[in-house]
């Protein structure tokens, strides 16, 4: 499935080797990996088999579909997934209804980006309805765009969602930063060619060459992200 996102016109940001910055939403900017993981436990549960803990790492930050069918091998659940993703869905979005948590440090982050004009994309593999509904906390004037992983046939660990956003923009994936927290956000990241700042929230991520790790968004400003456009300085 193709997104229907419009072209925007970022002119405003040339001039600057940062031209866009490419934001994550589940454990990055709000905290709802935990909500994933507590729906999935319990709609196991519901079938009859109990998640090993050791699961988590494996699921987090993956598409819908590629988690749920990991957990229907793990654990033999008589399912088809289709309906198990219907159903996580379903449980998680009722779940979110009741509002999400912000991840420290978003909501400044956001609202200085906005106040800078950076371009801003929300890139999630969440489904549409979800995206949607966690937008009326994160503010969906903060985002020049959004993309979610229904809307394309390949989303995260492949690095189609952020080529989409890139191109949506009308900017260079070499030229956007990106923030993840999951090593299946960041795989897509780096494979799109896009600098990336790591966050991680379940499972630990390394870092390494074109990648910042840090341990929240609070350590995360535009002096920041403008910094990882900056080539080191060369060896005398």
């Amino acid at each position: 499935m193709t997104s229907s996102i419009p072209v925007v016109d970022t002119r405003s940001a040339a001039g600057s080797a940062l031209q866009a910055v490419l934001l994550d939403m589940d454990g990055t900017l709000v905290d709802t990996e935990g909500f994933w993981w507590e729906v999935e436990v319990a709609v196991f549960a519901e079938l009859g088999h109990q998640l090993l803990e050791e699961y988590r790492e494996v699921v987090v930050g993956g598409p819908m579909a590629r988690s749920a069918a990991f957990l229907i091998q793990a654990t033999g659940a008589k399912i088809a997934l289709t309906e198990l993703t219907v159903l996580l869905n379903t449980r998680f979005s009722q779940m979110i209804g009741r509002g999400v948590p912000l991840m420290p440090g978003a909501r400044r982050l956001l609202a200085e980006l906005a106040a800078h004009s950076v371009p801003t994309a929300l890139v999630s593999a969440s489904h549409r309805e979800i995206i949607d509904r966690v937008l009326a906390t994160l503010g969906p004037e903060n985002f020049t765009l959004t993309v979610a992983g229904d809307e394309i046939e390949r989303t995260k660990p492949h690095p189609d969602p952020y080529l989409l956003a890139a191109a949506r923009l009308g900017v260079e994936p070499g030229r956007c930063a990106v923030v993840e927290d999951t090593m299946t956000g960041v795989t897509a990241a780096e494979a799109a060619g896009c600098r990336v700042v790591a966050v991680p929230s379940v499972a630990p991520i390394p870092a390494a060459d074109g990648r910042t790790v840090v341990r929240s968004l609070e350590e995360v400003d535009l002096g920041f992200l403008h910094g990882l456009m900056t080539p080191p300085p060369a060896d005398r």
